[in-house]
Protein backbone atom coordinates (compact mmCIF):
# COMPACT_ATOMS: atom_id res chain seq x y z
CA UNK A 1 0.00 0.00 0.00
CA UNK A 2 0.95 3.27 -1.52
CA UNK A 3 -0.78 6.19 0.33
CA UNK A 4 -0.07 9.66 -0.76
CA UNK A 5 -1.92 12.22 1.88
CA UNK A 6 -2.44 15.80 1.56
CA UNK A 7 -4.00 18.15 3.98
CA UNK A 8 -4.99 22.03 2.70
CA UNK A 9 -7.85 22.60 5.18
CA UNK A 10 -5.36 25.44 7.02
CA UNK A 11 -3.02 27.84 6.82
CA UNK A 12 -0.27 24.66 6.40
CA UNK A 13 -0.09 22.97 2.80
CA UNK A 14 1.24 19.77 3.99
CA UNK A 15 1.45 16.00 1.74
CA UNK A 16 3.14 12.93 2.97
CA UNK A 17 3.88 9.73 1.19
CA UNK A 18 3.73 6.86 3.71
CA UNK A 19 3.39 2.60 3.23
CA UNK A 20 2.63 0.01 5.56
CA UNK A 21 6.04 -0.11 7.61
CA UNK A 22 7.16 3.60 7.01
CA UNK A 23 6.78 7.44 6.92
CA UNK A 24 8.42 7.95 3.17
CA UNK A 25 8.64 11.63 3.03
CA UNK A 26 6.70 14.75 4.48
CA UNK A 27 6.54 18.06 3.43
CA UNK A 28 5.19 21.31 5.10
CA UNK A 29 4.72 24.86 4.14
CA UNK A 30 3.60 27.89 6.21
CA UNK A 31 4.99 30.22 3.47
CA UNK A 32 1.44 32.29 3.06
CA UNK A 33 1.80 31.20 -0.76
CA UNK A 34 -1.37 29.95 -2.47
CA UNK A 35 -2.43 26.31 -2.09
CA UNK A 36 -2.88 26.00 -5.68
CA UNK A 37 0.69 27.58 -6.14
CA UNK A 38 2.70 24.79 -3.73
CA UNK A 39 0.55 21.92 -3.78
CA UNK A 40 1.59 19.85 -7.30
CA UNK A 41 5.23 20.98 -7.03
CA UNK A 42 5.12 19.74 -3.66
CA UNK A 43 3.90 16.13 -4.99
CA UNK A 44 6.21 16.26 -7.34
CA UNK A 45 9.09 17.18 -5.24
CA UNK A 46 8.08 14.23 -3.11
CA UNK A 47 7.75 11.43 -5.66
CA UNK A 48 11.06 12.40 -7.27
CA UNK A 49 13.17 12.33 -3.75
CA UNK A 50 11.84 8.95 -2.69
CA UNK A 51 11.67 7.64 -6.42
CA UNK A 52 8.77 6.94 -6.48
CA UNK A 53 6.22 7.40 -9.53
CA UNK A 54 2.91 8.16 -9.11
CA UNK A 55 1.39 5.12 -10.88
CA UNK A 56 3.33 3.66 -7.83
CA UNK A 57 0.43 4.88 -5.46
CA UNK A 58 -2.19 2.62 -4.45
CA UNK A 59 -4.55 5.38 -2.29
CA UNK A 60 -5.17 8.98 -1.95
CA UNK A 61 -5.62 10.41 1.37
CA UNK A 62 -7.16 13.52 1.75
CA UNK A 63 -8.63 15.77 4.71
CA UNK A 64 -11.90 15.84 4.50
CA UNK A 65 -12.91 18.62 6.54
CA UNK A 66 -13.31 21.19 8.36
CA UNK A 67 -11.46 24.15 7.79
CA UNK A 68 -10.80 26.73 5.11
CA UNK A 69 -13.35 26.71 2.50
CA UNK A 70 -11.06 27.42 -0.62
CA UNK A 71 -8.60 25.16 1.15
CA UNK A 72 -10.87 22.18 1.11
CA UNK A 73 -11.83 22.22 -2.48
CA UNK A 74 -8.60 22.86 -3.96
CA UNK A 75 -7.40 19.84 -1.61
CA UNK A 76 -10.40 17.89 -2.77
CA UNK A 77 -9.98 18.63 -6.47
CA UNK A 78 -6.62 17.69 -6.05
CA UNK A 79 -7.17 14.51 -4.64
CA UNK A 80 -10.28 13.73 -7.11
CA UNK A 81 -7.98 14.42 -10.14
CA UNK A 82 -5.12 12.13 -9.27
CA UNK A 83 -7.24 9.39 -7.71
CA UNK A 84 -9.46 9.30 -11.00
CA UNK A 85 -6.49 9.58 -13.38
CA UNK A 86 -4.91 6.39 -11.56
CA UNK A 87 -8.22 4.43 -10.87
CA UNK A 88 -7.47 4.33 -7.11
CA UNK A 89 -9.71 5.04 -4.30
CA UNK A 90 -9.45 8.05 -1.76
CA UNK A 91 -9.60 7.65 1.96
CA UNK A 92 -11.36 10.41 3.32
CA UNK A 93 -10.00 11.67 7.15
CA UNK A 94 -11.18 14.39 9.18
CA UNK A 95 -9.45 17.14 10.00
CA UNK A 96 -10.55 17.36 13.55
CA UNK A 97 -9.31 13.56 13.92
CA UNK A 98 -5.77 13.92 11.83
CA UNK A 99 -5.01 16.92 14.49
CA UNK A 100 -6.31 14.98 17.33
CA UNK A 101 -3.91 11.79 15.79
CA UNK A 102 -0.36 14.40 16.49
CA UNK A 103 -1.18 13.68 20.46
CA UNK A 104 -2.90 10.53 20.44
CA UNK A 105 -0.82 8.75 23.22
CA UNK A 106 -1.72 11.65 25.36
CA UNK A 107 -3.82 10.45 29.07
CA UNK A 108 -5.77 13.38 28.40
CA UNK A 109 -8.53 14.79 26.74
CA UNK A 110 -7.65 15.69 23.86
CA UNK A 111 -9.24 18.88 22.27
CA UNK A 112 -8.52 19.79 18.53
CA UNK A 113 -9.67 23.71 18.16
CA UNK A 114 -9.67 25.32 14.41
CA UNK A 115 -9.96 29.19 14.51
CA UNK A 116 -13.24 29.77 12.52
CA UNK A 117 -13.20 33.60 13.22
CA UNK A 118 -15.19 35.55 15.01
CA UNK A 119 -14.44 33.81 18.10
CA UNK A 120 -15.64 30.54 17.22
CA UNK A 121 -13.49 27.19 16.41
CA UNK A 122 -14.29 24.27 14.80
CA UNK A 123 -13.51 20.88 17.75
CA UNK A 124 -14.11 17.98 18.68
CA UNK A 125 -12.98 15.92 21.77
CA UNK A 126 -10.85 12.57 21.49
CA UNK A 127 -9.23 9.81 23.94
CA UNK A 128 -6.85 7.25 23.29
CA UNK A 129 -7.85 4.03 24.67
CA UNK A 130 -4.60 1.49 23.86
CA UNK A 131 -4.24 2.08 20.18
CA UNK A 132 -7.12 3.52 18.79
CA UNK A 133 -8.29 7.31 18.58
CA UNK A 134 -11.50 7.52 19.85
CA UNK A 135 -14.11 10.66 19.25
CA UNK A 136 -16.23 11.49 21.97
CA UNK A 137 -18.18 13.79 20.36
CA UNK A 138 -19.88 15.06 17.46
CA UNK A 139 -17.82 17.70 15.04
CA UNK A 140 -18.73 20.96 16.33
CA UNK A 141 -18.44 24.78 15.29
CA UNK A 142 -19.57 26.86 17.97
CA UNK A 143 -17.81 30.08 20.02
CA UNK A 144 -14.98 28.88 22.17
CA UNK A 145 -16.54 30.11 25.69
CA UNK A 146 -19.04 27.15 25.27
CA UNK A 147 -16.57 24.76 23.93
CA UNK A 148 -14.79 25.32 27.65
CA UNK A 149 -17.78 24.56 29.56
CA UNK A 150 -18.54 21.03 27.53
CA UNK A 151 -14.95 20.19 28.21
CA UNK A 152 -15.80 20.92 32.24
CA UNK A 153 -18.61 18.75 31.89
CA UNK A 154 -17.24 16.11 29.91
CA UNK A 155 -14.26 15.70 32.54
CA UNK A 156 -16.85 15.89 35.15
CA UNK A 157 -18.29 12.89 34.10
CA UNK A 158 -15.17 11.06 33.09
CA UNK A 159 -12.84 10.38 35.26
CA UNK A 160 -10.45 8.26 33.89
CA UNK A 161 -9.17 12.24 32.38
CA UNK A 162 -8.21 13.21 35.68
CA UNK A 163 -9.30 16.69 34.85
CA UNK A 164 -6.49 16.98 32.06
CA UNK A 165 -6.87 18.37 28.62
CA UNK A 166 -4.35 18.90 25.59
CA UNK A 167 -5.43 21.48 23.62
CA UNK A 168 -3.72 22.21 20.02
CA UNK A 169 -4.25 23.83 16.51
CA UNK A 170 -4.40 27.11 15.96
CA UNK A 171 -7.37 28.04 17.39
CA UNK A 172 -5.77 26.84 20.77
CA UNK A 173 -2.76 29.77 19.62
CA UNK A 174 -5.70 32.30 18.94
CA UNK A 175 -7.55 32.13 22.08
CA UNK A 176 -5.10 31.05 24.37
CA UNK A 177 -6.17 33.73 26.42
CA UNK A 178 -9.81 32.97 26.73
CA UNK A 179 -8.83 29.61 27.81
CA UNK A 180 -5.97 30.90 30.36
CA UNK A 181 -8.80 33.68 31.80
CA UNK A 182 -12.05 30.83 31.04
CA UNK A 183 -12.02 30.62 35.36
CA UNK A 184 -13.00 27.27 34.92
CA UNK A 185 -11.13 24.66 36.66
CA UNK A 186 -8.65 22.34 33.69
CA UNK A 187 -5.77 21.21 34.24
CA UNK A 188 -4.80 22.23 30.29
CA UNK A 189 -1.63 22.12 28.32
CA UNK A 190 -0.83 22.92 24.92
CA UNK A 191 1.31 20.43 22.32
CA UNK A 192 4.27 21.35 21.51
CA UNK A 193 4.37 23.25 18.29
CA UNK A 194 5.67 20.28 15.74
CA UNK A 195 2.45 18.72 16.88
CA UNK A 196 0.43 21.86 16.95
CA UNK A 197 -0.90 22.24 13.61
CA UNK A 198 -2.11 19.61 10.36
CA UNK A 199 0.46 17.64 9.13
CA UNK A 200 -0.32 15.12 6.49
CA UNK A 201 1.80 11.97 7.77
CA UNK A 202 -1.08 12.04 10.80
CA UNK A 203 -3.35 12.14 8.12
CA UNK A 204 -1.61 9.00 6.25
CA UNK A 205 -1.23 7.14 9.53
CA UNK A 206 -5.02 7.28 10.06
CA UNK A 207 -5.54 6.52 6.39
CA UNK A 208 -3.92 3.61 7.09
CA UNK A 209 -6.14 2.22 9.55
CA UNK A 210 -9.48 3.43 7.63
CA UNK A 211 -7.84 1.62 4.32
CA UNK A 212 -7.02 -1.88 5.91
CA UNK A 213 -10.85 -1.48 7.47
CA UNK A 214 -12.25 -0.95 4.61
CA UNK A 215 -13.09 2.57 4.55
CA UNK A 216 -12.21 4.18 0.78
CA UNK A 217 -14.67 5.62 -1.44
CA UNK A 218 -14.72 6.24 -4.97
CA UNK A 219 -12.73 9.36 -6.73
CA UNK A 220 -16.22 11.11 -7.65
CA UNK A 221 -17.76 9.74 -4.22
CA UNK A 222 -15.60 12.49 -2.15
CA UNK A 223 -17.21 15.74 -0.85
CA UNK A 224 -15.88 17.56 1.91
CA UNK A 225 -17.76 18.81 4.85
CA UNK A 226 -17.66 22.50 5.72
CA UNK A 227 -19.49 22.49 9.31
CA UNK A 228 -20.79 25.64 8.83
CA UNK A 229 -21.54 28.04 5.34
CA UNK A 230 -19.15 30.36 4.02
CA UNK A 231 -19.14 34.24 4.51
CA UNK A 232 -20.47 34.29 0.78
CA UNK A 233 -23.43 32.01 1.75
CA UNK A 234 -24.04 33.72 5.29
CA UNK A 235 -24.09 37.23 3.46
CA UNK A 236 -26.65 36.26 0.19
CA UNK A 237 -28.58 34.55 3.14
CA UNK A 238 -29.19 38.04 4.82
Amino acid sequence: MNILAIDTTGKIVSAALMNESALLGEMSLNSGQKTSVTLIPMIKHLLENVHMSISDLTHIACTSGPGSFTGLRIGASTAKAIAYALDIPIVAVPTLDALAYNVMNAQALIVPLMDARRQQVYTAFFECRGDDLLRRSDYMAMEIKDVLVKIRDILMEASQFDNRVVFLGDGATAYSEVIANSGLDLNYSFAALPLSLQRAASTAGLALRLASEGKIIESKSFIPFYLRLSQAERLRKR
